[in-house]
């Protein structure tokens, strides 16, 4: 079996990681990242995202001991647009999350017009953070949680500290 799943990953969290064994589980994994062009389009909120290179290189380290302890493969491919990798003949399963199940049906339809079987589409719940909310990617960035969820230390989840009358305002701030 092969299995689809697609994102921006910046950074990679614990959410990610439910994505990612659940897909290994069902078989070799392709994974599309966002392309520098496309990352900022399918934010929900308009967020730094770090370059298509920078992001690989951390999603491959991420993938590489999910599919060794599965025994599978996997690649990592460039979209460049949101329907992307899917929309192919070989796959048989794709995983999304709660809020991009629309995503995987109209996906589905794009592989019925082309002749192709529909997808297995596989949801993975969110993995919620220490404070009840989920985890995502935003809230990491914003410093309100860390990658596993925590609540980030001596803020208590309220987001990075601002700069002291004086001090200079961090790059992207």
């Amino acid at each position: 079996m092969h299995v689809a799943l697609g994102g921006t990953f910046d950074p990679v969290h614990d959410g990610h990681r439910a994505l990612f064994e659940r897909a290994f589980e069902l078989g070799d994994v392709t994974v599309g990242l966002t392309s520098d062009e496309l990352a900022p389009k399918t934010r929900h909120v308009d967020r730094y995202v770090r370059s298509f290179e920078d992001r690989k290189r951390d999603l491959v380290a991420e993938l590489e001991p999910i599919a060794e302890a599965h025994g599978r493969e996997f690649s990592v491919r460039r979209l460049d647009e949101p329907t992307g990798i899917a929309t192919e003949e070989k796959f048989d399963f794709l995983i999304v999350s709660p809020e991009t199940r629309d995503g995987g049906e109209r996906i589905n339809e794009i592989r019925r017009q082309r002749g192709y079987d529909p997808l297995e589409i596989e949801v993975v719940d969110h993995v919620t953070a220490e404070d009840g909310d989920r985890i995502s990617s935003t809230r990491i960035v914003r410093g309100e949680i860390d990658e596993h969820g925590n609540l980030t230390p001596d803020r208590d989840g309220r987001g990075p500290k601002r700069p002291s009358e004086g001090e200079s305002e961090p790059p992207g701030a």
